[in-house]
């Protein structure tokens, strides 16, 4: 993997304050024509759901700017990933809400020790939430419409988790539980920040974006780069860093393919 020196400026997302003063900014653009998202095939609940003019949230690009939402980036510390002494537990609650037969956010970034909540007190419909844990307890709740539950997150996952309705099969949102708080997630434009890093420090970071499983033909600058298994590495100076744009290709996604391949 190609390591990477920063120095400079960019923006947004979760991220807790640490004693180490580096930041992190990028942002992700498709390099090419940004579809619209597709309208959903509705068949539950139709009378509540089946009104809602519902859209696939698999591949969401800014039309203006071409920003790709929902793409995450974390310090990744498995094996052969970053070294890092314990973060101490943020202990803090993480909610999920089922409203209009979808899930806000898309994407919920969490550390071990956190809770989840799982809130369906705003919904017309019950839901059955279903996440399938590595470490944690495996989680299948039923919720009744105008309830909520909560879950402990006790430990840190491996991977980004689904997180899916039994009952609704176009509802789904992704869970990232990590063991430290350096993680965010794209805006709609596609920007990234990442706070309070660890400075003068090999770093590295892996990118998930839920329609893009394998990363390749990523152009940073002009210059393109093949990330091994999704993880790029840096190193930071102290203050903001900035990556400037990641643009991915096309080729990256697996709905535009699909778009072609059929013709639409």
């Amino acid at each position: 993997m190609k390591t990477l020196t920063l120095s400079i400026a960019c923006l947004v997302t979760w991220c807790c304050a640490s004693a180490h003063t580096a930041d992190l900014r990028m942002q992700f653009l498709l390099d090419g024509p940004a579809p619209p998202p597709e309208p959903l095939d509705v068949d539950r609940d139709k009378a509540v759901c089946g009104q809602l003019n519902l859209l696939d949230e698999r591949l969401l690009v800014d039309q203006e700017t071409k920003g790709i939402q929902n793409v995450v980036v974390y310090l990744y510390t498995g094996r052969g990933g970053t070294q890092l002494p314990a973060s101490k537990p943020s202990k803090q609650t993480r909610k999920l809400l089922a409203k209009e037969c979808r899930f806000e956010p898309h994407v919920v970034l969490a550390q071990s020790g956190d809770t989840l909540i799982f809130d369906v007190s705003e919904a017309k419909v019950g839901h059955n939430i279903n996440i399938n844990f590595f470490r944690n307890n495996h989680s299948g709740i039923l919720i009744p419409a105008g309830n909520n539950r909560d879950f402990s997150l006790q430990k840190a996952e491996p991977a980004p988790l689904p997180i899916d309705c039994n009952i609704h099969p176009w509802m789904r949102a992704w869970l990232v539980v990590l063991d430290h708080p350096y993680a965010a997630v794209s805006d709609a434009q596609g920007r990234i920040e990442i706070k309070g890093l660890p400075e003068n420090q090999e770093l590295t970071f892996r990118v998930f974006h839920e329609d893009a499983r394998h990363l390749t033909n990523v152009t940073i600058d002009g210059n393109v780069q093949q990330w091994d298994r999704n993880r790029f590495q840096v190193t930071l100076a102290k203050g903001t860093n900035d990556l400037g744009q990641v643009k991915l290709s096309p080729e990256n996604f697996a709905s535009i393919q699909t778009a072609v391949s059929t013709g639409q």
